[in-house]
């Protein structure tokens, strides 16, 4: 690693500036005069093209504090390099080759990892990529191979990832199975990523295996950001601070965006809602830089965490509520949430009973899966019809009430 951390940031394959740790943990970014005047993109909604430098007092910028790996990998890779965890720079120079979009991080002075002989069979497929991922779930970087598929090889991109069991979460593969599958009923004229179950022989694990939106079929890199990022929020528990209307304000708020996609995005979240994903947060929802503007990206990390006790509170705020607890979810709430997204209350309502007629389809895909045990699969049904007497199907009638009241008023 370099003697003093700063790294070479490449956007694809150009490179596009420097990225360096000032004494005292300042971070400075500084886009390179070749590539401002080679007509290039900006590697960053936060970091529009400009010659002056960045400059960040509170150690990574939010767009690259967002590339590093979190839970079970960061402190791996920690180990590997011998640093402090909380180093995150030394992080992401060491694991920065493989990351999420378009944009990769390069130490001009690597150096051997460290701590890989004991490593679980795992682990060392993870570190040996020189990758990094988000989230607190195992995760692989894997590439096609055969009928299967293997973790990458240093120098390696990879094209799909292998998601792990838990041990303390049962059933997570299963589950974000289900859940996805429900939702594609739930949304059929949406986006939602696709996924197998399978088992990766080199390292004897069954695994979800997720196709990444983020690259071309050949390895290429696509450009995107997840609303952390665009937000302008440090990883960590800033993901959870906020409001599902925060994302949609940011789309009709940012020029080249499109109204549709607020819409879009707000129906994402009412079908969230309605399996039970509480822990929907802001790294959870991603936009695409097009020619034409921000797009959303395909739905992905769509599980019904509210199965597991530790996840019961919603990870944003509802209509102006923190922590609200998913049992407690009501019509109100989704009325005064869909407003947030610039959506009259007639279309939330519609929105809502659209997908309430395709509930028995969602529930059917579940229910005829040979995904997970039957008790998970019928357990999902149950929880699903709950929600949806409990929090959705009274959408309607409560609009008709308040209309009923202002009516009253007025005469």
């Amino acid at each position: 690693m370099a003697k003093m951390l700063w790294g070479k940031i490449y956007f694809k394959e150009t490179y596009a500036g420097r990225l360096q740790e000032d004494p005292g943990g300042r971070v400075v970014f500084t886009y390179d005069a070749s590539y401002l005047e080679g007509d290039q993109p900006a590697i960053a909604h936060t970091l529009p093209l400009r010659p002056e430098p960045y400059i960040s007092e509170g150690g990574l910028p939010p767009f690259f504090d967002n590339l590093v790996a979190e839970g079970w990998l960061k402190s791996a890779q920690a180990r590997a390099l011998g640093v402090n965890p909380n180093n995150r720079f030394a992080l992401l120079l060491g694991f920065g080759f493989d990351l999420a979009g378009a944009v990769s991080v390069i130490d001009p002075e690597a150096q051997e990892h460290k701590a890989l002989d004991h490593a679980d069979e795992a682990t060392l497929a993870a570190l040996l990529g020189r990758a990094s991922l988000s989230g607190i779930q195992r995760k692989l970087l894997v590439v096609p191979d055969g009928k299967s598929y293997r973790p990458v090889r240093p120098g390696e991109l990879s094209t799909y990832i292998a998601k792990l069991p838990s041990g303390n979460l049962a059933d997570i593969i299963e589950l974000e199975y289900l859940t996805a599958q429900a939702i594609r009923r739930l949304l059929p004229g949406d986006d939602v990523v696709d996924m197998g179950i399978v088992t990766i022989p080199s390292i004897k694990e069954q695994a979800l295996i997720v196709p990444r939106f983020d690259r071309t079929p050949t390895a290429k890199r696509i450009h995107f950001e997840e609303f952390n990022q665009l937000l302008g929020r440090h990883s960590g528990d800033e993901k959870y601070e906020g409001a599902y209307e925060d994302m949609g304000r940011f789309i009709l708020d940012t020029p080249g965006c499109i109204p549709a996609e607020a819409d879009r995005l707000m129906q994402r979240i009412l079908a969230s809602l309605l399996m039970g994903n509480t822990d929907a947060h802001f790294k959870n929802f991603a936009m695409f830089h097009t020619r034409d503007g921000l797009r959303l990206t395909p739905s992905y990390d769509l599980v019904a965490s509210s199965f597991y006790k530790e996840y019961q509170s919603i990870a944003l705020s509802v209509a102006g509520i923190e922590s609200l607890a998913i049992g407690k979810l009501k019509p109100k709430h989704l009325l005064e949430m869909g407003k947030g997204f610039g959506v009259g209350v007639d279309a939330i309502v519609a929105a809502v009973e659209t997908i309430g007629e395709r509930l028995s389809a969602a529930q059917e895909a579940i229910s005829k899966s040979d995904v997970g045990p039957k008790r998970l699969r019928d357990e999902l049904i149950n929880r699903m019809e709950k929600r949806w007497n409990g929090s959705f199907k009274l959408t309607g009638q409560l609009l008709s009430k308040r209309q009923d009241k202002g009516v009253r008023r007025k005469s």
